[in-house]
């Protein structure tokens, strides 16, 4: 199953078991499956008791450790009548050993819980708090959900272990063979089943085959280029499959989970029949994950560069309240173009001259582009399929090989017209290689198409990564049509593999649910504006008649500009009149800037960003902890340039940057310029408004007691990128009982490991000794500092 956040699995013991009072579980990596069943993606459940959860004394000087223990608390008194205290004598060691262990013993899983039981060590005995009453304020309304109820029949299902040798570690390729096999064997050895196969180790059957173990042999004929002519060359590869009998999977345990009366979820029940569901369409489509790509299923589009993006959907079978799920959703891919190498060089060069020879950055570049990828040769009779290992250093004209006789040595130009009476076009293009350094194969650019079908896995630019939310970002009415038709393509009430042999029925109704819409709260502004208070109305409101209800104070601030596109005064009136909407929204802004604001040229944003931060530091030198507070940054004309931006600003230079659309700052519009007020505010250190509640001390479990409120996630490399480091973040509320501002921190850990590294750490110090550290207790001390007060109820959210 797939786990998102890494949190511990069912089986293993955690910390925090053992009380039987209600106290919030703080989980880290939160708390296991994403999406699946009734946990969500927070990790939080808030305790149906209003009685405020309070830290346990610190483990460290200055360290709060949040835990949930036993309920009977161990006090000097209980200690003492507990083991009897031997007189002071050389025996004392040897009582204070009994001590420690008795302590430990008490503080272990296996103390008793406040109802006199045993606490339970595994995870799978714990439940979780059950929902207190159902909603009651809003207004009602029903929704439709992109959920299609799933109906399980009473058969058994049975487990078998698949091996296949030789071993293959495609999964399209396993498909193929157990495929073969049961249209081989299905009547004669299988007992006229039609297993579901999982594309790895394990098959499975609706009732038991005729047999504990037996082993097959299956020919798989496949051709080497399944686009060419009738003359391809066809293959005949054979394979062994063994089959053993594993296990019978429990289906009443799925149905005592589905009516209420089992608590743990039946993951591996709910996995096999995912597998069933599955199976059709991964014979029939790309698969990706969870997700099913192929051109039946829409159309596709241009990314450029040589790039195209397929549509598909993506497929999930979950457990909810109404019982099973199939969860379905539409999506988008990048896929290489087929088309021919030569053209996949130009479209991602921007190329039109392909006779200039490659430089070597951009033969790099194509290397990385095309490596791994498989290409497919056609010219007279000869048709094959190659993978692409990598590029040569010299153009085609210009790489020699050893011909067979291990004598004679050809250019690679030259023995395609010896041999095929073929002239190169493209002479100084390099030539792709195929097969191992030790014995490369060479194949002319201009001969190669890319085979179709094919992910593009590396790093997408903006321009693409926005051409490809755009595949996939549709109205409510439009995105229900979609995957309505997504449902209609696997027609799974017709599905021989689904309804026959399994007796799974799939609605093709999208879920009706019922909801409500909440009253938006009301948020509090300053006293002196005209409106201090607001009710947002569909989620919009603006800040006519407002102002800020805590200002903040820019003292030291500049600009650059970047934009060639905007007249020369520009940058001088819009900051004119930004700092003018500031002051008049309640904050204070110094109206002179630090240093001159100017313009910089956009193809060395480094080093005007590093003059900027060099000047503003000789300026402020006589002024003890001074420093530049805001750099506003009218951005290039061309996109892309934000992230490079951001990252010289905020982790190299640590300045405090409003980046500004070019086109918005000329239109000089005052609804742009409040809603950049309202950045700066915040990063200044204000607040733009708080909640009226909150005010009023009327939010359930955060305005009574000092709360502090945690947001954890972890962000992945996209895919292509192999080496880059995931990125945690963390915030943390650092006023109370207002909850508005938010202090965060950021961490760079190993790929895609999701579990937060830098959260807790603890480490020996030669000096200090055992040293407590990591991000949350940072933000703990920063919270003290900023309320004066210390954390009663820590909500984290994961």
């Amino acid at each position: 199953m797939s786990r998102r956040g890494g949190g511990r699995r069912s089986s293993e013991p955690r910390p925090d078991q053992g009380s039987s009072t209600p106290s919030p579980s703080f989980q880290r990596g939160g708390g296991g499956d994403r999406g699946r069943g009734r946990g969500r993606r927070g990790g939080f459940t808030p305790a149906p008791s209003p009685a405020p959860v309070r830290a346990p004394p610190p483990a460290a000087s200055g360290y709060l450790s949040a835990t949930a223990g036993p309920s009977t608390s161990l006090t000097p008194q209980k200690m003492a009548s507990s083991s009897t205290a031997p007189p002071p004598s050389a025996s004392s060691s040897a009582s204070m050993v009994e001590l420690s262990q008795e302590i430990a013993k008490k503080l272990s899983f296996g103390s008793t819980s406040a109802t006199g039981g045993s606490v339970p060590v595994s995870s799978k005995a714990i439940v979780p708090p059950p929902r207190p009453q159902l909603g009651r304020i809003g207004r009602k309304c029903t929704i439709r959900a992109n959920h299609f109820v799933v109906e399980v029949s009473d058969r058994d299902l049975f487990h078998y272990d698949v091996a296949i040798t030789p071993e293959i570690t495609s999964k399209k390729v396993n498909r193929d063979v157990i495929s073969q096999l049961v249209r081989s064997y299905r009547e004669s050895h299988l007992g006229n089943r039609m297993p579901a196969y999982d594309g790895r180790k394990s098959l499975y059957t609706a009732g038991a085959l005729p047999f504990e173990a037996k082993e097959f042999v299956v020919k798989l004929v496949e051709k080497n280029d399944p686009a060419s002519s009738s003359s391809s060359v066809k293959k005949e590869r054979q394979f062994n499959v063994a089959i053993k009998y594993a296990s019978k999977v429990d289906m009443h345990h799925l149905k005592e989970f589905l009516s209420g009366r089992q608590k743990d979820v039946p993951q591996e029940t709910i996995q096999i029949l995912d597998i069933v569901l599955r199976a059709s369409p991964s014979e029939k489509y790309v698969t990706v994950g969870r997700s099913f790509f192929s051109l039946d299923l829409g159309k596709k589009g241009e990314l450029g560069n040589g790039i195209e993006y397929w549509r598909g959907y993506y497929q999930s079978l979950r457990p909810t309240q109404m019982g099973l799920s199939l969860n379905i959703d539409v999506s988008a891919r990048s896929f290489y173009e087929p088309i021919l190498v030569t053209e996949f060089v130009a479209k991602y060069f921007t190329l039109r001259d392909l006779s200039r020879p490659l430089s070597d950055q951009d033969r790099v570049k194509v290397k990385r582009a095309l490596r791994g990828i498989k290409v497919e040769i056609s010219y007279r009779d000869y048709a094959r399929s190659f993978k692409v290992t990598g590029i040569s250093n010299l153009p085609v004209d210009k790489t020699m090989f050893t011909l067979d006789d291990k004598k004679t040595k050809v250019s690679v130009h030259q023995y395609f017209w010896d041999r095929y009476n073929i002239g190169l076009k493209y002479t100084s293009l390099p030539p792709l290689q195929a097969g191992t350094d030790a014995k490369p194969i060479y194949l002319p650019m201009e001969l190669c198409k890319i085979a179709g079908g094919q992910r593009y896995t590396k790093k997408l630019n903006e321009r693409q990564v926005t051409a490809l939310l755009r595949a996939t970002c549709q109205r409510p009415s439009a995105r229900e049509n979609s995957i309505k038709e997504m449902v209609g393509h696997n027609d799974y009430s017709r599905n021989v593999l689904v309804r026959n042999e399994f007796g799974i029925q799939v609605k093709e109704e999208l879920t009706s649910v019922d909801a409500r819409v909440l009253p938006a709260p009301m948020l509090k502004y300053h006293d002196t504006g005209r409106e201090a208070r607001v009710d947002p109305h569909l989620g919009q409101w603006n800040m006519i008649n407002k102002k800020m209800v805590n200002g903040g104070r820019i003292d030291f601030w500049t600009c650059v500009n970047f934009s060639t596109r905007v007249q020369r005064d520009l940058p001088f009136e819009f900051c004119r009149q930004l700092m003018d909407m500031c002051n008049s929204k309640g904050m204070e802004f110094h109206p002179d800037p630090i240093i001159q604001i100017h313009s910089a040229d956009s193809k060395y944003i480094e080093k005007a960003l590093h003059d900027v931060h060099k000047k503003c530091t000789a300026k402020l030198a006589n002024q003890k902890g001074k420093q530049l507070q805001l750099l506003i940054i009218i951005l290039p004309d061309f996109s892309g340039s934000y992230g490079k931006i951001k990252r010289i600003c905020e982790t190299e230079l640590g300045i405090v940057s409003q980046c500004c659309q070019p086109l918005q700052a000329k239109k000089l519009s005052k609804q742009y310029l409040e809603n950049v007020a309202l950045k700066i505010n915040v990063k200044a250190g204000g607040r733009n408004t708080v909640l009226n509640d909150a005010i009023q001390r009327r939010i359930p479990n955060v305005t009574d007691f000092p709360t502090i409120i945690f947001g954890a996630d972890v962000t992945h490399p996209q895919p292509g990128e192999d080496s880059s480091p995931s990125i945690a973040a963390v915030v943390a509320s650092m006023d109370w009982p207002e909850v508005t501002k938010y202090r965060g921190l950021v961490s760079a850990q190993a790929h895609r490991e999701e579990i937060i590294q830098d959260l807790y750490k603890k480490y020996q110090d030669p000096q200090k000794g055992l040293v407590h550290s990591g991000m949350i207790r940072e933000l703990f001390i920063a919270f003290r500092r900023s309320t004066g007060q210390k954390p009663h109820r820590i909500i984290f959210y994961r």
